[in-house]
């Protein structure tokens, strides 16, 4: 920057210290096959839902057509994607 006046400008650096964030979300989406019933339970069952909070997302995932239903680590994520997966429903970890 180009100063007139011989003024003298003080820059304050101010360092963002932007934390990597490495949670991500798993996402069950909406499909014409698998039963309000089936999805509940396996959100209980494998994302350790509470029978109030399965039913939302359940709801959730039919009206928008999908849902964030567990955030954690890709590693966290994993296991509970396959077990999802195995039971039929559509998951993503994005």
């Amino acid at each position: 920057m180009i100063l007139e006046n011989n003024e003298t400008e003080v820059l304050e650096i101010t360092e963002h210290v932007v934390k990597a964030d490495n949670k991500r979300a798993l996402i069950i989406h909406n499909d014409d096959y698998n039963t309000f019933e089936h999805v509940i339970n396996t959100l209980i069952d494998v994302c350790k839902h509470n029978p109030i909070q399965a039913q939302q997302c359940t709801l959730i995932i039919h009206y928008n057509g999908k849902c964030e239903v567990k955030l954690g680590t890709l590693q966290e994520l994993m296991p509970l994607r396959f077990a999802i997966q195995n039971r039929g429903i559509s998951v993503t970890i994005e």
